[in-house]
C-alpha cells in the first residue's frame, strides 16, 4: 500500500461504475477511504462495501443535493481531502442543427454545472484546512470538438476552462485543481453512443485502442496524491496520441 493516501477521505463522483469506479478501487488501494457519489444509491452502496467506503444518493446537478452529500460523507469519514469529479453523460450523437434543446440543457447541466457545484462545495474546507486535490474527468472532446457531439464536447471545454480557472484561484492556498483529457475508454457509456461515432474516435487515436480504465486511475492517483505539488490548472492528456496540444 502506498502511503502517501493512508488517511486521506476522497470523493468519487459517479463512482460506482466505469472510469469512476476504476478511480475508486485505485484511491482505496493507495489507502484512502472513498466516498460514492451516485445518482443510484443501491449501485453506490455495493462499491463502498466492498471498499470499505461510504455510499451516498447525490443529484450532482442540485445545489442542496450535493451540500447534502458532502455533509454525509463528513459525518460518516471525515473532511473530504480529495476530490474527482467524474459523473457525466453523453447526451446523444446528432449535428448541432438537429439537437434537442433539453437534451444539451442536461448534458452540459450534468457534465459542467455538476463539476461546479462539487467544486464549490468542498474548496472552501479545503482552503481552511490547507490542503487538497481536485480532479475534474473532462475529454479529449473537450479539447477538439468531436462532430455529432457537440452538447458532451462543449460541457468538456468548460470543465476544462473551469479547472484553469479554479486551480489559478487556489495556486497559494495548498488546494491544487487539474483535469485529465482521456480519449474514450469502453464503459457502459458507450451504450449512449451511435457505433458510426465510436467507430470515429477509434479512428482519430494513432495507438489504434481505446484507452483502459485502469491507465486513467492511475493517471488520477497522481494527482490525487501529495507527489503531485507543483501542477495546478493544468491540463493531463490521456489519448493515445490523439491530442494535438
Amino acid at each position: 500500500m502506498a502511503e502517501g493516501l493512508v488517511g486521506k477521505i476522497a470523493v468519487v463522483t459517479g463512482g460506482a461504475r466505469g472510469i469512476g469506479l476504476a478511480i475508486a478501487e485505485r484511491l482505496t488501494a493507495d489507502g484512502a477511504q472513498v466516498a460514492i457519489w451516485e445518482s443510484d444509491l443501491l449501485e453506490a452502496r455495493t462499491v463502498a462495501e466492498r471498499l470499505g467506503g461510504h455510499a451516498v444518493a447525490c443529484d450532482v446537478t442540485d445545489e442542496a443535493a450535493v451540500a447534502a452529500a458532502l455533509a454525509s460523507t463528513e459525518a460518516a469519514l471525515g473532511p473530504a481531502d480529495i476530490l474527482v469529479a467524474n459523473a457525466g453523460i453523453t447526451g446523444p450523437n446528432l449535428p448541432v442543427a438537429e439537437y434537442p434543446l433539453a437534451a444539451w440543457r442536461k448534458v452540459i447541466d450534468v457534465d459542467l454545472t455538476g463539476v461546479f457545484l462539487c467544486c464549490q462545495a468542498v474548496v472552501p474546507g479545503m482552503v481552511a484546512r490547507g490542503w487538497g486535490r481536485i480532479v475534474n474527468i473532462a475529454s479529449v472532446a473537450g479539447k477538439e470538438g468531436n462532430p455529432n457531439a457537440a452538447a458532451y464536447s462543449a460541457a468538456k471545454a468548460g470543465v476544462i476552462a473551469l479547472t484553469k480557472s479554479l486551480g489559478k484561484e487556489l495556486a497559494q492556498t495548498g488546494v491544487l485543481a487539474n483535469c485529465v483529457t482521456p480519449a474514450a475508454a469502453k464503459t457502459a457509456i458507450f451504450e449512449q453512443m451511435t457505433p458510426e461515432h465510436i467507430a470515429y474516435m477509434l479512428g482519430k487515436i494513432p495507438m489504434g485502442r481505446f484507452v483502459e480504465i485502469a491507465e486513467i486511475a492511475a493517471l488520477v492517483r497522481w494527482l490525487s496524491g501529495p507527489e503531485c505539488g507543483f501542477s495546478t490548472g493544468a491540463v493531463f492528456d490521456i489519448s493515445g496520441g490523439r491530442a494535438t496540444y
